[in-house]
């Protein structure tokens, strides 16, 4: 919680639940990334939180973009920030949308698949093109392996089968996972994107690019590397694996800029026990799963949560949303604790809820109104 949107919930009073993102927080976390992978191209993965202050305040700052639908595109591209700057990093696109970006200036696509390079091929001509590796995932609390990737020995078929298509197959991607706490991750995953480029090279192709994904960590109830740290263990992976020929390199980052610079203000709707001498007492507040705190599924992440009493005797909670829904519990057994005097209309504090809060809120579950929030 910063003074910034502490004064400013002070002050507006606004109705809750309610989202409060700090701009300077992420032009914070912008600048040391930028200081700590100094070659690198930063490309803010827009779905981590597409608000337009954010694009604007990051377009400033001379940010690329990693976009994933043709919204977003136009997002970036009503932000001021044209075409070339933009990566339409989606494994997963209609052919009209690659058109749409093509014909928008975009010249950057990823793909991990036969079916959509054919799309490439015939919608996004010459247009340069990366392939997307497997990782296992380990080690992030929101993993990313399977949906995405292809195997390495297909990723080579691929970019050569790019080649013969007139596409420019430019480099190899991956993503370690989203919230990845081991350092050791990013070894491995650069170790095996080397082996591609050796590999291709005897074939008689030259990567060029080596794109790192997201995956640096924002911290939540427990601590986690710092932006210095993951830094140092990128560069020391892609040093230790490509000697002196380094690739151009990108990094995605979205939780990274963004998760730090939200919280999420709410309101205690009830407090319950589901027996009279149930010692646990079960707190719904009026944001759950459906109104931005998809997250909290699995009790993957845990975010931290502070009352307006804090400082007193606690006991441990249940925290669950407001809607009909039985899914719709945030916290079981994750050993989170609230005042035992905090009453019915009390406001909370849901720390480090910059990213994947607001583009996961329903447009309307049980006629809840989508999170609404406010950039300052």
């Amino acid at each position: 919680m910063t003074d910034r949107i502490h004064q400013f919930l002070a002050d507006r009073r606004p109705q809750t639940p309610c989202l409060v993102i700090d701009l300077a927080v992420i032009e914070e976390n912008y600048r040391e990334l930028e200081r700590r992978l100094p070659l690198a191209r930063i490309y803010y993965a827009v779905k981590a939180n597409p608000a337009p202050e954010i694009i604007a305040k990051l377009a400033e700052l001379g940010s690329c973009f990693d976009v994933a639908s043709r919204g977003e595109i136009d997002l970036c591209l009503a932000a001021g920030v044209p075409g070339a700057r933009l990566s339409f990093g989606n494994t997963i696109k209609k052919q009209a949308d690659i058109a749409y970006a093509y014909e928008k200036g975009v010249r950057l696509f990823a793909f991990d698949s036969d079916g959509e390079l054919d799309k490439l091929a015939a919608a996004a001509p010459g247009a340069a093109v990366f392939c997307r590796i497997l990782t296992d995932g380990k080690g992030a609390d929101w993993p990313l392996s399977r949906k995405f990737g292809c195997g390495a020995s297909m990723a080579a078929a691929l970019l050569l089968r790019a080649k013969e298509r007139g596409l420019d197959p430019c480099g190899i991607s991956f993503h370690v996972g989203s919230q990845q706490t081991a350092l050791e991750a990013w070894d491995k995953a650069v170790g095996d994107a080397a082996k591609l480029f050796r590999r291709l090279r005897d074939d008689g192709i030259d990567l060029r690019m080596l794109n790192l994904g997201g995956g640096f960590p924002t911290r939540y109830r427990t601590d986690v590397p710092a932006t210095e740290a993951c830094a140092d263990a990128v560069m020391k992976a892609v040093t230790r694996h490509f000697g002196n020929d380094l690739p151009d390199m990108i990094v995605e980052p979205g939780r990274a800029l963004a998760g730090a610079a939200g919280v999420i203000q709410a309101e205690v709707v009830l407090i319950s026990r589901k027996d009279y001498a149930d010692r646990k007492r079960w707190v719904y507040l009026d944001i759950g799963k459906f109104g931005g705190l998809a997250e909290t599924m699995d009790e993957a992440i845990k975010y931290p949560i502070v009352s307006e009493r804090e400082g007193g005797e606690t006991g441990p909670v249940v925290i669950a949303g407001p809607s009909c829904d039985s899914a719709d519990i945030l916290y079981e057994n994750s050993d989170y604790k609230l005042p035992l005097d905090l009453k019915v209309g009390d406001k909370v504090a849901i720390l480090g809820t910059g990213a994947y809060t607001s583009t996961y809120s329903s447009v309307g579950f049980n006629g809840f109104a989508p999170l609404q929030t406010y950039c300052i």
